[in-house]
């Protein structure tokens, strides 16, 4: 009954939000979903590592190992949930974009920009609002994507906080 419950405030989350994007320009949305693709994280952790002595170096070898381990988990969870996205799933949804996979649960676009935002905001306290808010943004575009449900970005949330607390943990 519970997980019936929240299945369809997930859902009916999800179609307040994607509502929001449908007969519109979305390529400001497009935009920032790239951003979380991955290409971003490489250039800040070799821009660190290459001009930044105090602790680019730290800061790229933990984003390495973080990365390492978040993403197999990534992929184990996406093939033990097996849940459909929702615009492969819901009636009359086409995504704004093309998902890179067929399962949803977790985002990793949301669990990669959470990660790397959880890592900045401990190397580098003045630009954790900056990170956590790009982060946050990053999970609300995939929703108005419509690749995701809000319960996929909180769980990749909570896979990128954990595997970044643990690599902070192990390397910091």
């Amino acid at each position: 009954m519970l997980m019936k419950s929240l299945t369809k405030y997930d859902t009916n989350l999800f179609y307040r939000l994607y509502r929001l994007t449908q007969k519109r320009d979305c390529s400001s949305i497009i935009w920032l979903s790239k951003t979380g693709d991955g290409y971003l994280y490489f250039v800040i952790g070799m821009l660190l590592w290459a001009f930044e002595p105090e602790h680019g170096e730290l800061f790229l070898y933990t984003a390495l190992m973080a990365y390492a381990l978040e993403l197999p988990i990534y992929v184990l969870l996406k093939k033990m949930f097996k849940r459909p996205r929702p615009c492969d799933f819901l009636m009359n949804l086409t995504a704004h974009v093309t998902p890179s996979d067929k399962f949803s649960l977790p985002s990793g676009h949301t669990a990669a920009a959470t990660l790397m935002a959880s890592i900045i905001a401990h190397y580098y306290p003045p630009f954790a609002v900056l990170a956590y808010s790009w982060a946050a943004l990053i999970g609300l575009s995939r929703v108005l994507l419509g690749v995701h449900y809000p319960s996929d970005v909180i769980a990749g949330t909570l896979l990128g906080c954990t595997i970044a607390t643990l690599s902070i943990y192990i390397l910091g």
